[in-house]
């Protein structure tokens, strides 16, 4: 890890904050970047016009008492990696080759999403109970790396 990894998973943290889910340890932000560029970001929320959790007061999973990492299609939100790769086609912007840095660890359905948008490298904070979605990324040939702020801190020692 480098001092852009770190500057860019600081990035994810930020963009984290605007997420509209009702949990608050599921904020989730993404940044893609190509050539030390931000492409796109993204965070977990409703689609456009659609109401957010928060605006409803309460979270559709958490209410049907589905366990994290499973059907993850019962939610209203777009996960931030979706929406960051969705923004980067809105805007007819290539992803081909990026990195995609994420305070959390992808589920098998960005996995999917992730590979097939070409994206080369994911770096992320904390895990999610997804073996599948690792499995997924290693075959399709995108580099899973977890960020460790330790190594940040030996990383700018070393400077």
């Amino acid at each position: 890890m480098d001092k852009w990894d770190a500057r860019f998973m600081e990035l994810a943290d930020t963009i984290s904050g605007w997420a509209s889910c009702y949990k608050p340890d599921r904020k989730i932000g993404a940044v893609i970047v190509k050539n030390k560029r931000i492409v796109t970001t993204g965070y977990n929320g409703a689609p456009a016009g659609i109401k957010t959790c928060v605006e409803r007061g309460e979270c559709l999973r958490q209410k049907l008492g589905i366990a994290s990492g499973t059907r993850a299609e019962l939610c209203y939100a777009v996960h931030a990696e979706q929406n960051a790769i969705i923004q980067a086609a809105r805007l007819g912007s290539s992803i081909d080759g990026a990195t995609l840095y994420c305070t959390h660890q992808p589920c098998v359905l960005c996995a999917k999403m992730i590979v097939n948008a070409g994206i080369k490298r994911v770096v992320y904070r904390e895990g999610y109970p997804d073996d599948f979605a690792r499995e997924m990324l290693s075959e399709g040939g995108v580099a899973l790396e977890r960020f460790n702020p330790e190594e940040k801190e030996q990383t700018e020692l070393n400077l």
